[in-house]
């Protein structure tokens, strides 16, 4: 069975978008839980040392 090319590539492209957009998301989400690990490690040493 054959597909549409036209279908076939509309398919890919929206998934690819989407799943590029899940990257970026779950890239931003890593990266703002580092930093807010690395203000409260480092708010706890400051309270620790003071």
């Amino acid at each position: 069975m054959s597909r549409h090319p036209t279908m076939g590539r509309l398919s890919r492209g929206q998934t690819k978008s989407l799943s590029s957009i899940a990257c970026l998301a779950f890239v931003g989400v890593m990266g703002v839980a580092f930093w807010a690990g690395a203000v409260w490690i480092a708010n706890t040493l400051i309270q620790l040392l003071s």
